[in-house]
Order: C-alpha cells, then structure tokens, then sequence
C-alpha cells in the first residue's frame, strides 16, 4: 500500500466516523428525558422499541468517552457519555453488585444479571468515562466491578446456568477474550499487577487452549486440557470472533515488541479467513463447523457487520506491524465487500444484517445485539492506523525500513 492510497483510505474511514455513523446516534440515540440511551433504531433512525440493553448501554457511553479522549471532549459528547454513564449509575446493578442484562425505558429492571458480560462491558465504559470527566466515582465503581467479574467468574451465569457442567466441562474463548481488552482498558488508568497476571494467564489459554496449532483452526469452545468434544458445540467456529481477540493479542504483542508473536498471530487470522471466506458469494461466514457438519446456529451463513469490521481492523493492524503482503490484500478484500455491502449512504450508519448473498435481511441500525461500538470504533482505530501508514512514524513503528513496512 503506497501513501496515497493509504491517505486516500484514512478520509473514507474519518469522513464515514465522524460525517455518517457519530451523528446518526447523536441525533438518534440519547434518551434525553429518561437517561440513558434508545438503542433499537430503523434505518431511518425511528425508535421501535424503548428497552435499555446494558451491553448497548455501557458500549455507548465507552464509545463517546472514547471520542472525546481521540479527538477533544466536545461538550455534545460530553453530555451524552454522561447521559449514560449516569443512568448506568443509578440502575444498572442488581442489590448484590450484578449488572442486569436490561431494563425498561425507565430503568426497572426486566432481565436479571444472569451473565457477566454486562459487567464487562459496564468496566469498559466506567473506566474511559473516568478518564475524560475525573469523574472518580466511575473510576471506583470500575475497579469494584471488575473484581466482582473475578469473584464470579469460575461460575459466571450461577443459578442461570443450563448446562451439568462436570458431565461436559467446555470452556469458552469468550471470558479470557473480554479479560484481555478489558483489563488492558482498565490498567491503563488503575495500574495493578494482578490485573496483569490475569491478562497473561488469558491470552495464554487462548493460544494454547483454543488456537489448535495442528489443524489450523481457532476453536470456540474446548475442554480444559485444549481437547476438543466431539459434538456440535465442540465444533463450533466463529472467524469474527478469532480475528476480534487476535487483534486484542496483537496489540499486546506490538505493545512487548515480540516479534514472534506478531508473526505467529498474522499466521492464525490467514488460516481463520482462508476458512470463513465464502467464496461463492463473498464475506465472512457467522458461524462454521470445523468438520464441515451441518452449523450448531441456524443463522450461520449470515453476513454480519461485526464480524467483517473486528476482520479488517486485524488484517490492517497484522499488516501494519509485518509489510507482509497476503495482509494486506485480505484487508482491502474485505474492505471492498464491506463498502459494497454494509454502508447505507441514504440514511447514514451500516446495516447489520445480511443474508449469504449479500442482501439486507434486517433494515435496523441498532437493536439488542447491534449498537455505537464495533463499527466506529474500527473505523476510528482504523483511521489512525491508515494515517500513520501514509507517513506519521510508520518506520519506527513497523520495525524495518519504510518498504517492508507498508508492502508494495
């Protein structure tokens, strides 16, 4: 990739954050007269319903705390972290500390904190709003949330658990996933060694338990020895969700200068994309089973947006730290099919949903699963990297000269 085009990048990915997806949800979202934010958006930004998702919640105010900390507190943004961060203040918690999964436009809650994803997601956006306002009630409730996390975390759905888990002990690569970003968020403000310790052990159980070196393939759900149950869910692949966390890894080995690492990570995101690619009609495949058995999830052959921007963040960020060419050729592939597929110029922000051809299945711009988090952040992520790669400190970044580093 020469500078130009590099450049020429950087302004579509800039323009779309900051000229579609941001003021799409500035003018869509916030709830100004109960708090918090409406999430379930149309296309067209209308509101189809008025329940408040404590992931779509908290996502949110990490988000726009995350804007103002990239590009200067701007006073709307402000106000709508803190619309945010406030309403998670006053009603996100159960009376034992525990995140509910949702609650009524008012705040009620409706669904019991039946998981600890929520409360990951609440330490994520604490932590950044924190950072911007000073606000050193958040920084606190982030910290005491994140040791209630460990606390429950041998056992994080409790009473809500379905499974008899001593007669198929699976572990998921979900938790060490959301243990490697949110505790780099989270030391990066509140420095402790054991939260370090925990990122190590996490990211380790990632390349050695669900990374099978042997058959190339990045495992979702494995036996505490790495061992693979022969069973549907033991099968189950999710290439978004590989290239999501091996990014998360890459950054803490760019961040250690290990080289080996970087490479051996650009190594597994080509086995994950050779295999998700859907060749006959284009995209990332949601799910996959790693023999090629019928999927566990019905909605396998879908073409999500998540899954296509947490991709090319790490094929950008893989080809970023090596020049290796094949990285740079997945990104601009997948690049292509997202500007092609995803991006609604008529109405601002990216559908979410499409079917294995490549239509829209799902006109909505948010909704229960889908909010303000995977597309602008990549595209913001996105944006500095691209801009550093047409000439801002690329060569020392890199580790080689300017040719190895931005490839031909």
């Amino acid at each position: 990739m020469d500078r130009r085009q590099a450049k020429e990048l950087e302004r579509r990915y800039r323009s779309c954050l900051l000229e579609s997806v941001v003021p799409f949800w500035e003018r869509y979202s916030p709830d100004w007269e109960r708090g918090g934010y409406l999430t379930c958006l149309e296309r067209d930004g209308r509101v189809f319903d008025t329940d408040k998702f404590m992931w779509m919640q908290a996502r949110e105010v990490w988000m726009f705390s995350r804007l103002c900390s990239r590009f200067g507190a701007r006073e709307q943004w402000l106000r709508i972290a803190s619309l945010g961060a406030e309403f998670l203040r006053r009603y996100g918690r159960d009376g034992e500390g525990n995140w509910y999964f949702s609650l009524d436009r008012e705040g009620r809650p409706l669904v019991a904190a039946y998981n600890i994803f929520s409360d990951c997601f609440a330490v994520l956006a604490l932590c950044e709003y924190a950072s911007v306002t000073g606000q050193s009630w958040a920084m606190d409730l982030a910290v005491e949330t994140y040791w209630n996390i460990q606390n429950r975390k041998a056992y994080p759905k409790g009473r809500f658990t379905k499974q008899v888990v001593e007669n198929r002990p699976i572990r998921a690569m979900a938790l060490p996933m959301i243990q490697i970003d949110m505790g780099r968020e989270l030391a990066g403000h509140h420095p402790d060694p054991r939260i370090e310790e925990t990122i190590e052990r996490s990211i380790h159980a990632i390349l050695t338990l669900h990374v099978d070196e042997e058959r190339k393939t990045v495992f979702e759900r494995v036996y505490a020895d790495g061992g693979h149950p022969d069973c549907m869910e033991g099968r189950l692949l999710s290439p978004g969700h590989a290239c999501e966390v091996l990014w998360f890894i890459l950054q803490v080995a760019a961040e250690r200068e290990d080289r080996r690492l970087i490479d051996r990570i650009a190594d597994i995101l080509l086995w994950t994309i050779r295999r998700g690619w859907d060749e006959e009609h284009g995209g990332i495949f949601y799910y996959m089973d790693a023999e090629g058995f019928p999927p566990e999830k019905l909605e396998w052959d879908m073409k999500l947006w998540w899954v296509h921007v947490e991709s090319l963040y790490a094929f950008l960020l893989a080809y970023f730290w090596t020049g290796r060419k094949e990285l740079l050729d997945w990104f601009l592939r997948i690049d292509a099919y997202c500007w092609d597929h995803f991006d609604d110029p008529e109405h601002g922000e990216w559908f979410g949903y499409l079917s294995r051809r490549g239509e829209v299945k799902l006109s909505l711009k948010g909704g229960k699963w889908k909010g303000f988090f995977h597309l602008p952040r990549a595209l913001m992520l996105g944006a500095d990297l691209l801009g550093r790669i047409a000439g801002e400190g690329l060569t020392s970044a890199s580790g080689g000269d300017e040719e190895a580093a931005v490839g031909d």
